[in-house]
């Protein structure tokens, strides 16, 4: 299991931490290039996830009043971030959006797609400037993220243009919006549909995921890898007989 550190003390940081295997919480500040390296050599992280964004503020205006704080901290501490885990040889994950952390906004894009693929790309380009390894560098489509139900499928359904950009993708669909939107299911109801996205989603070149199931995640792609013929499945196959039947 990899060794994530998620940097961000509120709701976003201090869920993932929850939901995401190996992740633990850091509430270094995230400009701060010491203490970032810190809670890095600690962790002995693997791989850095930012969710310090400076929105923890009744709305948007404060940002609007405060510039430079805003961009102190929205800007410099990523490239702060950046900058860590090259020196610390941590990966770093780079998530689409186009809306500040926990306001649910939904930007107008002229084609979606290409614009996922742009911002990864450009970001892509920015960490690999500051001297993080291009095989060090992790793409996330951001699903649900500053994106409507539809336009979530649309960039789902085209993953295999990020795919071209050459580095692995992080697909974090579970119980997500989109999910709940095509079936009209809540949260804890999505468990068919994650698995339907999770299948799409590898087949389309995602290789990591994210996820609430992680059993029932595993299974399915035990039995899908089978029956594709993508493993060795032995001729003495059987089923012990204490798993025949539920007990009691």
């Amino acid at each position: 299991m990899a060794r994530i550190v998620v940097f961000g003390p509120g709701f976003l940081g201090e869920r993932m931490a929850r939901e995401i295997p190996g992740a633990t919480l850091s509430r270094a500040d995230i400009t701060d290039k010491a203490a970032v390296l810190a809670a890095l050599r600690e962790a002995r992280a693997e791989a850095v996830i930012n969710a310090a964004g400076k929105t923890g503020r009744p709305n948007v205006d404060w940002c609007e009043s405060h510039q430079a704080e805003t961009y102190r901290a929205n800007v410099g501490g990523a490239l702060t971030l950046a900058d860590a885990c090259a020196e610390a040889g941590a990966a770093l994950v780079l998530m689409h959006t186009r809306a500040e952390p926990k306001k649910k906004e939904f930007p107008e894009y002229d084609d979606v797609v290409a614009d996922v693929v742009a911002f990864l790309r450009q970001r892509m380009a920015e960490a690999v400037a500051r001297g993080v390894p291009e095989d060090a560098i992790v793409l996330d489509p951001g699903p649900d993220f500053a994106k409507t139900p539809a336009q979530t499928v649309a960039v789902l359904r085209r993953l295999d243009a990020l795919a071209a950009l050459g580095r692995p993708l992080l697909l974090a669909v579970s119980r997500k919006d989109f999910i709940g939107a095509l079936t009209q299911r809540t949260p804890r109801q999505r468990d068919a549909g994650t698995l339907a996205a999770i299948g799409a989603g590898v087949d389309a070149g995602a290789s990591i995921l994210r996820v609430h199931d992680v059993a029932a995640v595993h299974d399915y792609l035990t039995v899908r890898a089978a029956l594709r013929g993508d493993v060795a499945v032995p001729d003495d196959l059987h089923l012990p007989v204490e798993l025949r039947r539920e007990r009691g």
